[in-house]
């Protein structure tokens, strides 16, 4: 039998994620496999705790990768942080909005929504009256939703929240590692990302972090964490620094290898640096893109630099363009989703995605493509 991944194709990943991987994260992930409990992979546990703390902008304590991808980081914050027939708000302006609500509803929570428009922001002083009528014990947003491009008002509704005894849990997924994130600032209490998007890691794991309010709701529950692979209060004893620790399960050795190497990466070219890359790239993908006679999706101060919603213009079969893009240029662009299947492209500079001779790579395949 032969071994398909020998004719594995070098893909340039511009879609709403993965992103593609530095060689240096590849290389991190062909290092020798250490245990789970090994004093050696305890210090790079360390390091990658500093790291991500740096990254999110925060002093969190339980701050950490959870055994899994994005998905399972949403869940860890979900399962954690409610408690049956407890009160929750998601505010949703896209498919991550959705998913949050159907992990809510999942766990017995009495959910309330805010909905807008996909594509537009939320709007703050919608907001501002639903918390003016109902309290919440936790409330819950997407910082950058992957599935429009639009990127929240994530201060001003903190703001609003911060004056409410209500948790405050984000979706970072598609931010973290490539616009700013201030954790601490925001007052956020729980956030969750993924690897595979801005840090540019393969796909697999999931940072999360939780503040001291949020880590006091988790062990002063009335009941337990209904799912025990993401129960904090247990993973966390594997995680902690000050304490001997504790085995919980065993730990995806090489993939947090590959997250060290990824957060050094960051670290070691500035975040100023890395956010100014990710912008610079959006600005020529925009410039290009005008020249061709493609539209943004989204209103220029709601747009991502690193998620790029493009409309499809009338008469081009989209799946078409996606299928030449792929199988005669080597490049992924990503489907719209739902209610934009069919009406737009998601153009992903994400991490190492973001550079300039990729974008002029891929205006150049779509020039010959569309004329």
């Amino acid at each position: 039998m032969d071994n398909l991944l020998n004719d594995i194709e070098e893909i340039l990943l511009m879609g709403p994620g993965p992103s593609s991987i530095h060689p240096d994260v590849y290389k991190a992930l062909s290092r020798k496999t250490l245990g789970h409990l090994d004093p050696y992979f305890i210090k790079i546990m360390d390091e990658i705790q500093v790291l991500l703390q740096s990254v999110m902008n925060t002093k969190n304590n339980l701050t950490l990768p959870i055994s899994g991808t994005g998905s399972a980081g949403m869940e860890a914050c979900f399962v954690n942080l409610i408690e049956p027939k407890e009160r929750v708000l998601i505010l949703i302006n896209g498919v991550f909005g959705k998913r949050m609500q159907e992990v809510s509803t999942r766990l017995g929570a009495n959910v309330d929504t805010l909905e807008f428009d996909w594509g537009t922001p939320i709007k703050p002083e919608l907001v501002k009256e639903k918390l003016e009528s109902d309290s919440y014990n936790l409330i819950a947003m997407v910082h950058a939703e992957t599935s429009t491009g639009v990127q929240n008002p994530i201060l001003e509704i903190s703001n609003l929240i911060k004056e409410t005894d209500s948790l405050f849990l984000v979706d970072t997924v598609t931010s973290l590692g490539g616009m700013e994130v201030k954790l601490d600032e925001w007052n956020i209490d729980a956030l969750y990302s993924g690897s595979q998007k801005c840090l540019s890691c393969p796909p697999g794991l999931a940072p999360v972090s939780f503040s001291e309010k949020a880590y006091s709701k988790i062990i002063n529950r009335e009941s337990k964490v209904p799912n025990w692979y993401l129960d904090m209060s247990l993973i966390g004893q594997y995680w902690h620094q000050d304490r001997k620790r504790v085995y919980h399960h065993t730990a995806p050795i090489n993939m947090l290898y590959a997250l060290y190497q990824s957060l050094l990466l960051f670290k070691e070219e500035g975040a100023s640096n890395v956010f100014k890359r990710h912008m610079e790239c959006h600005l020529k993908l925009k410039e290009g893109l005008t020249e061709l006679e493609l539209d943004m999706f989204v209103e220029k101060p709601y747009r991502l630099p690193m998620l790029n919603a493009v409309s499809i213009p009338d008469g081009v079969d989209e799946a078409d363009v996606r299928k030449k893009l792929r199988l005669k240029y080597k490049i992924e662009i990503g489907a719209g989703l739902g209610p934009l299947a069919g009406k737009i492209w998601r153009i992903g500079l994400m991490g190492h995605t973001a550079r300039l001779e990729n974008v002029e790579r891929l205006l150049k395949a779509l020039d010959r493509i569309l004329n």
